[in-house]
């Protein structure tokens, strides 16, 4: 039977050797016919500490390694390395987009008149 392999984004990396990373799921609503995004975290083997939080890993299902470990890693080229690992597209897009304009109040005093 084949590893179940899942994506997600790295939560939190304070861990020795473990990161956690939020993996997301759509799935319709079964009344309402809209989609909802699911979320669950997973705590995953990192032996070598590389990921850090925001990143975008892959995790593959693996023998259990303590209580709450059942995923390592998958590491693969540029993502493996932290140097040449691109931004998360959240961080990325933040930074890019600029300030919303606001817009400026109305006269009451045209509206009254």
């Amino acid at each position: 039977m084949p590893k179940r392999i899942l994506q997600g984004i790295v939560v939190s990396d304070a861990c020795n050797k473990t990161i956690v990373v939020r993996v997301e799921r759509r799935v319709m609503h079964p009344v309402y016919k809209k989609f909802i995004t699911r979320s669950k975290k997973y705590a995953a083997h990192d032996e070598n500490n590389v990921f850090k939080s925001g990143q975008q890993v892959r995790i593959e299902e693996c023998r259990p390694i303590s209580r709450r470990k059942r995923w390592t890693v998958v590491h693969e080229g540029a993502a493996a390395d932290p140097v040449q690992a691109a931004p998360s597209p959240a961080a990325e897009g933040a930074a890019a987009k600029p300030a919303p304009k606001r817009r400026a109040p109305r006269a009451k005093a045209a509206a009254q008149g």
